[in-house]
């Protein structure tokens, strides 16, 4: 009988890449935190796992004038599991052996990401004897590296921008946090959250305590709240958001992009702002009030 527990990614994995998410993508895999999204310093693909690469595979995804309309997957015999590793061209081939922090290959910028995504890594796991090209059966997964929850007051200072995002100066990391240590957006209960608010269909809390059992503190209510507002209800580590809009000075964004990071200035935090949905679009030093209220028509992307 198949395992249902998490499999845990380790701390010694996880501070190899500035930032990770379990739920920031539309990809199903990510419903239920089976897969988890790596973000290196650069654009090398670095494999996420030590093991014997099984086979590598060309795939379709959909035509982006921003992205390759080609993907690409990695299947590596990790040990105890396959390993499933995607958006990475590969430079490695079927018997070679890789260790943690090897490069597979140049990361691609896949025609399955929005626009204000990175390029990343994505990685997944199944059982010994399970099809490894699925899309969908894999493990769940754990990140089992501390992070802290930043409290936010819904306001800040636009210190960068792309086409369709925006990156405020707040909240702060408090003094002692070191660059190396993760952090993301608290909710009003002060715990990490992680997932595309709203624009996906829901998201969760990341962190090692937040396990498929539950939240570990008594108490705990299952609503989520950010900014005031009801964001959700937490299915253990998992919240499906409700209908909501989220606004930046009074103008309706497509959302916020909510995950963890590291780094001296990192706050795991992205205003998505797509023009081509008639966002607002925010310039580097303007001053942004975000707030979410209530909608019936809520953005969503997938």
């Amino acid at each position: 009988m198949e395992s249902t527990d998490p499999v845990a990614v380790p701390a010694s994995v996880l501070t190899r890449y500035r930032t990770f998410s379990l739920y920031n993508s539309p990809y199903s895999a990510h419903d239920r935190a089976c897969a988890v999204d790596l973000y290196p310093e650069s654009n090398a693909g670095l494999s996420p796992v030590a093991g014997e690469v099984l086979d590598t595979r060309t795939v379709g995804c959909p035509d982006r004038e921003y992205a390759v309309d080609h993907d690409h997957l990695i299947v590596i015999d990790a040990g105890d599991h396959l390993a499933r590793v995607l958006h990475v061209d590969p430079a490695v081939e079927a018997g070679d052996e890789v260790a943690v922090g090897d490069p597979l290959g140049e990361l691609v910028r896949s025609g399955f990401f929005g626009r204000w995504v990175d390029n990343h890594v994505h990685l997944e796991f199944r059982e010994h004897g399970r099809d490894p090209y699925r899309a969908s059966g894999s493990r769940p997964l754990v990140a089992d590296v501390d992070v802290t929850a930043l409290p936010w007051d819904g306001t800040g200072t636009v210190v960068e921008t792309g086409p369709s995002h925006a990156v405020l100066d707040a909240p702060t990391r408090p003094g002692g946090l070191g660059s190396r240590e993760f952090a993301a957006i608290a909710d009003d209960d002060g715990r990490p959250l992680d997932g595309g608010l709203a624009h996906y269909a829901g998201g969760g809390v990341p962190g090692a305590d937040a396990d498929a059992g539950g939240d570990a503190r008594e108490g705990s209510d299952d609503a989520v709240s950010l900014l005031g507002a009801d964001i959700g209800v937490r299915d253990g580590r998992h919240v499906d958001w409700t209908d909501v809009a989220v606004l930046a000075n009074g103008d309706r964004i497509t959302g916020l992009s909510l995950f963890a990071s590291r780094g001296p200035d990192a706050n795991g935090l992205k205003l998505v702002t797509r023009p081509e949905s008639g966002d607002p679009q925010f310039g580097v030093g303007d001053e942004v009030r975000v707030e979410i209220v209530p909608d019936d028509d809520p953005i969503r992307l997938g």
